[in-house]
């Protein structure tokens, strides 16, 4: 079996392994060993592409076409580049972190689990797939599974959380396979047979004015997963009422597949509808930067505040992907990255501190640094990692986008750079606030100081995401040198 393949039939095997499984002990560890052996492929697929990329200069490798369905030319076409290696990484990582997170999760565990190894099998599927109907298939199979981890296993409003959700990403669904049959319906403009191959469909020259009609149809169906302003107010809904461990995979891996579409489809087969519509979603995609920086400030519950902070900064990504050169695009991926650890981080923080405090009021929740110190150390250098310090990936994220916007000479471009750089300032002060009222600030009578402190698995689980993050911010460019070299066959046109 092929190395890609293995991460669409490990998650499933899991899944079995899951089924014949009696009491919560059972189902964690076979979670738990399914998601190292994840880890295991994900961290030998990078050694692999490194090793692979020095002997082939081919867009994709590991590449692999199998016919699914002959009559409408839909095949199991998979492979990856360096973008989609780390992509794949980061899942791997958060999966395995979520499933140590949700350690004690008493209620339907085996149930719990499978669905969140379903998820992550239509996420693997998705950065694996180079046809677009495959692709569309593994998008349905991650984004469905959240209706029930969150109307299930959720608190609060769960339900209306759960169905909002669900309702504006299967809306965004509809959307987006109109525009993937528009490219299929037109992939034959230079003759020959009907196509969803990604690669193949790049070689034809489709008419302009269909790229204008289908452009923002597969643009907004990928970029409401990644928190298009104003199609952003499922996500904060979401996590605020999503367990854990759903909101860390909510906002660390599945939002990716938004920006992540954005550039492999959208971008990559539309070009001439690109740079028709870009400064159109560029004015949006800034506005739900400023927008989300603001609304966290006003926020007083902790899951709202990293909420909105995330589609703060995953409005960055779409942001970047709109600059439209290499500097941003390559800030774009990485940020994605970057978000992805930090934000899982947050939210792993946040259960941490609502399963001891029962709260997650800013306004009764204090002193935090003295009762809980590892939790407290660890949520300050999240909090400096998310507002951009140096020696962080938010810094090397930040740092290329906001290059990649002043490399535009024009006012447009820099006075909406300007505006997104705005939201670095925004963003400390909530953060600073946050540090300084709950972990630093005095002790609150809801407090007691006999609380029971981080456990191996909770401190296992936080490591593991604390560690890329750093990494990535001490030695960012091996990364970089990876993302650039897979960013080159993707300008097309499209690129200023």
């Amino acid at each position: 079996m092929d190395i890609l393949t293995l991460f669409v039939v490990v998650p499933i095997v899991t899944v079995l392994g899951l089924v014949f499984t009696k009491n919560l002990k059972q189902a964690r560890t076979v979670s738990m060993v399914g998601s190292l052996v994840q880890l295991a492929m994900a961290i030998n697929l990078v050694f692999a592409y490194v090793k692979e990329r020095a002997v082939n200069d081919s867009i994709m490798v590991f590449t692999k076409d199998l016919v699914w369905f002959k009559h409408f030319n839909i095949h199991y076409n998979i492979g990856v580049d360096g973008i989609s290696v780390v992509m794949i990484l980061l899942t791997a990582i958060v999966v395995l972190a979520g499933v140590f997170i949700s350690w004690k999760m008493e209620e339907l565990p085996k149930e719990f689990f499978i669905s969140l190894l379903v998820l992550s099998t239509g996420v693997y599927g998705f950065f694996i797939s180079l046809d677009l109907f495959t692709m569309f298939v593994f998008f349905e199979i991650a984004v469905i599974p959240m209706y029930l981890l969150i109307g299930i296993w959720g608190s609060g409003p769960k339900e209306y959380s759960a169905m909002k959700l669900t309702l504006m990403l299967m809306g965004a669904s509809a959307i987006l396979l109109v525009g993937i049959l528009g490219i299929y319906m037109n992939s034959n403009a230079d003759g020959g047979d009907l196509t969803f191959s990604i690669l193949e469909i790049a070689k034809v020259n489709i008419p302009f004015e269909a790229q204008k009609l289908f452009f923002p149809m597969v643009f907004v169906g990928f970029a409401v997963l990644g928190a298009l302003f104003p199609f952003h107010t499922w996500s904060p809904d979401g996590h605020a009422s999503a367990p854990t461990a759903v909101s860390m995979l909510h906002a660390g891996v599945l939002m990716k597949l938004g920006g992540y579409g954005v550039f492999r489809v959208a971008m990559y087969l539309l070009p001439e509808g690109t740079l028709h519509w870009t400064d159109f979603f560029l004015v949006l995609a800034a506005t739900g930067v400023v927008y989300g920086a603001y609304a966290a400030i006003k926020q007083t519950d902790l899951k709202y505040i990293n909420a909105y902070a995330s589609v703060s900064h995953l409005g960055l990504v779409l942001f970047a992907l709109l600059m439209l050169n290499k500097t941003a695009w390559n800030g774009a991926i990485i940020q994605s990255l970057s978000h992805g650890f930090l934000t899982a981080m947050f939210f792993a923080l946040i259960g941490m501190v609502y399963g001891r405090t029962h709260t997650r009021d800013i306004n009764k929740i204090g002193g935090m640094m003295k009762i809980l110190p590892f939790i407290g150390a660890i949520y300050v250098i999240t909090g400096m990692a998310y507002l951009g310090l140096p020696g962080f990936s938010g810094f090397v994220a930040e740092m290329n986008i906001f290059v990649g916007g002043f490399q535009h000479p024009d006012m447009f471009h820099r006075v909406l750079t300007v505006l997104a750089v705005s939201s670095i300032v925004v963003t400390a002060v909530y953060i600073l606030r946050l540090v300084g009222k709950i972990m630093m600030g005095p002790l609150e009578t809801n407090n007691v100081e006999n609380l029971p402190k981080a456990t191996w698995y909770e401190k296992t689980g936080i490591l593991l995401l604390l560690i890329p993050v750093i990494a990535i911010g001490v030695a960012p460019l091996w990364l970089s040198d990876m993302i650039r070299e897979s960013i080159q066959p993707f300008i097309q046109g499209v690129l200023r």
